[in-house]
């Protein structure tokens, strides 16, 4: 079995329209996504090669341009769309994804979901 490595990325931020009430449907709001990113960084370290590795700049760059795209009600469906998104583009086989929808409660410092999916093999 192959090692399982993490790469990880933190706070990457775009707006969207995201939620169920008639205001949050006529202004973009921030989220953020925190990333755990199962992987083998093995192979790429002993060749010192972006090929053999997770880019963690493109994956960023997908799910920016995606999440400023969406119109969702739920942060619970932007974050599977995300998920799967990642999954079967770039191939991970296991990841820890966090939502935060910035600013969502005025009384709280954080409101968000965390989601782990992994592929069954």
């Amino acid at each position: 079995m192959a090692p399982m490595d993490i790469i990880f990325i933190t706070d990457l931020r775009a707006d969207a329209i995201i939620g169920i009430y008639e205001k949050e449907r006529s202004i973009k709001q921030t989220i953020s996504i925190d990333l755990e990113l199962g992987t083998s960084v093995e192979k790429a370290a002993q060749r010192d090669n972006i090929e053999d590795t997770l880019n963690y700049k493109l994956l960023s760059k997908r799910v920016e341009a995606y999440v400023q795209q969406s119109e969702f009600q739920l942060i619970e469906t932007l974050a599977e769309r995300i998920a799967s998104i990642i999954m079967d583009e770039f191939s991970v086989p296991w990841l820890q994804l966090t939502l935060h929808k910035v600013g969502a409660l005025s009384n709280s410092g954080d409101v968000g979901v965390k989601i782990v999916r992994s592929k069954t093999r």
